[in-house]
């Protein structure tokens, strides 16, 4: 792009410092010769093809990268042709390894899909849990569309790392933290630091294939995506254009505590809620709160409006007596779940606390392993307690004690003893809370935050917190510049299982038209892809309100304060 920039759009900037440009597009890198795109008119396209053949085992050099690596190489690059999102499309696939500076740490492992009739611009995907795999470059971004193509569909380069681990194949998908064990590929993690030289990298590569730097450089992810999506946009403000953060884990410490606390509560006798009173719960509160809203749905459009007192459901004098009700202990720990949690003691980020989960979230048994589990926790840990007890175990053995046969019910969050400076440690690397974001905001870059207030492992509360410090520090107006924040009503983690609302909004064409024509998001609509009925997508703290008319359509609701 050139000429006089859009009002409100990001001011185009070099990617890169002219020297490590002019290092990647004129000097040979350790044998490997940088090769200049071919290019050929097509509608719609600028058609450039990724010189491919030349990519294959190109020496990375640490120079390409802003922080300490000992450079990388490419493993393999190949053409491929593939179904992607319904549309055939023809790519190189590369794959590198991003080596070290301690031998002892694992390599980074990454890839870039970097299409034929390439659209000039750049994706990267954030991962989820603790990682270990490189996402699916074909994947689309959280809460997309189903209407539209994915970004690689779209002729996007996209490309991602593993953060540098593998995860064991022994393990639970995305809950292998045996890595924290190593100081370089904990920073990597937790810190964020694979992010950046993953980035640094894949440009280069990009670079070398096409000739030239993306003109737009973009960020996806959800859950542990879209915290790394809230740390690239706070630790290198300059290093994306656009930002979607997705129900993100940011006080990624903070959150665990919280969850190590629930895991102690729910391993007491009688204290956990099996899967018939966990639906009891949830149905309970849906016909409590539902019509709050105006309409009969399903859905609970104002969470914040919903009272609701478990101690309805006591069973006679407390005492459990089958699934129609809920024992003294097992509406402790729903209130427990339900509840803020405050440590009383100081940790270096600054943090204080975790907000707790709304009812829906945590007892909702469409998606029982994101929240209770349909197990108690316990030592060994169960695979079939829930997911976020799972994390704070392999947390508390790798991260904290950094001994793999520590029982995670033996550490007390309220209470840690010798381990309290090991966790104000760690709370520096893994709650990513700057809320200055006035430098990416200065920089041009947007940000799309969004969550789904029925998110049953990671706390809406916590998003709402973060952006209400980011709107305090800067300001209304200035925060509106460059960020805007959706929740929507009945959506999940990740549309795992079958959420109340599946939501799907094409977000990414959204920050496209914010960033490059200056066009903030105004009167979104959001798709629910499982039931066919469409809601306005309501800037927080607002929500859909029905009026009038057909339930299922967006038209028949008004965004409320």
């Amino acid at each position: 792009m050139s000429g006089t920039p859009v009002k409100g759009a990001r001011t185009r900037r070099s990617i890169v410092p002219s020297a490590l440009l002019l290092l990647a597009c004129a000097i040979p890198v350790l044998g490997a010769e940088p090769v200049a795109a071919s290019t050929s008119s097509v509608t719609g396209h600028s058609a450039t093809v990724p010189q491919c053949a030349g990519l294959d085992g190109t020496r990375i050099p640490a120079s390409a990268m802003t922080l300490p690596t000992t450079g990388g190489r490419v493993e393999s690059a190949s053409v491929t042709t593939s179904q992607v999102g319904g549309e055939t499309i023809t790519y190189c696939q590369v794959d590198a390894d991003l080596f070290p500076v301690d031998p002892a740490a694992p390599a980074i492992r990454m890839r870039a899909d970097l299409p034929y009739d390439w659209n000039g611009k750049a994706m990267m995907f954030g991962g989820g849990g603790f990682n270990g795999t490189i996402p699916d470059l074909a994947e689309n971004v959280p809460f997309g569309p189903t209407d539209r193509p994915v970004p690689l569909a779209r002729h996007y380069a996209t490309f991602a790392g593993d953060s540098g681990h593998r995860q064991s194949p022994a393990a639970p998908p995305s809950l292998d933290g045996s890595f924290g064990a190593n100081d370089e590929a904990l920073n990597n993690f937790a810190a964020g630091d694979a992010l950046k030289k993953t980035r640094d990298a894949s440009l280069f590569l990009i670079r070398h294939a096409y000739g030239t730097n993306p003109a737009e450089v973009y960020f996806s992810g959800g859950s542990t995506g879209g915290r790394e999506g809230l740390v690239v946009a706070q630790r290198w403000p300059e290093a994306f254009d656009g930002v979607i953060s997705a129900f993100p884990a940011w006080n990624n410490l903070s959150e665990g505590l919280d969850l190590g606390y629930l895991a102690q509560v729910l391993s007491r006798p009688g204290a956990f809620p099996g899967p018939e009173k966990q639906t009891l719960l949830y149905d309970s509160v849906i016909a409590a709160c539902d019509r709050l809203d105006g309409v009969e749905d399903g859905v609970v459009s104002n969470p914040s409006g919903c009272r609701f007192d478990p101690h309805t459901l006591r069973c006679p004098q407390g005492a459990d007596t089958g699934p129609h009700c809920l024992s003294d202990p097992q509406i402790g720990a729903v209130l427990a779940m339900s509840s803020p949690f405050r440590w009383p003691y100081r940790i270096a980020s600054g943090e204080t606390s975790y907000p707790g989960f709304p009812f829906l979230a945590g007892a909702d048994m469409r998606t029982p392993f994101l929240g209770f589990g349909t197990t108690a926790p316990a030592d060994p840990m169960p695979a079939t307690s829930g997911y976020g007890f799972q994390y704070w175990d392999q947390w508390v053995k790798y991260f904290l004690t950094r001994d793999p046969h520590h029982s995670a019910l033996d550490v007390d969050p309220r209470h840690p003893g010798k381990w309290l400076d090991r966790i104000s440690h760690l709370s520096t690397v893994e709650d990513r809370n700057d809320a200055d974001l006035g430098p990416f905001a200065r920089a041009g870059g947007k940000l799309i935050l969004l969550h789904g207030s029925a998110d049953e492992l990671v706390s809406p509360l916590s998003t709402s917190d973060y952006y209400e410090r980011v709107r305090g520090l800067l300001g209304p107006g200035e925060t509106d510049v460059f960020l805007r924040y959706y929740v929507v009503p009945g959506a999940n983690h990740a549309n795992f299982g079958t959420p109340a609302f599946a939501a799907a909004w094409d977000s990414l064409s959204a920050l496209e038209h914010w960033t490059e024509q200056g066009q903030a998001p105004a009167n979104a609509i959001v798709s629910d892809a499982l039931h066919q009925r469409t809601r306005p997508l309501c800037a927080y703290p607002n929500w859909p309100r029905y009026r009038t008319g057909d339930a299922d359509e967006a038209a028949s609701f008004v965004c409320t304060p």
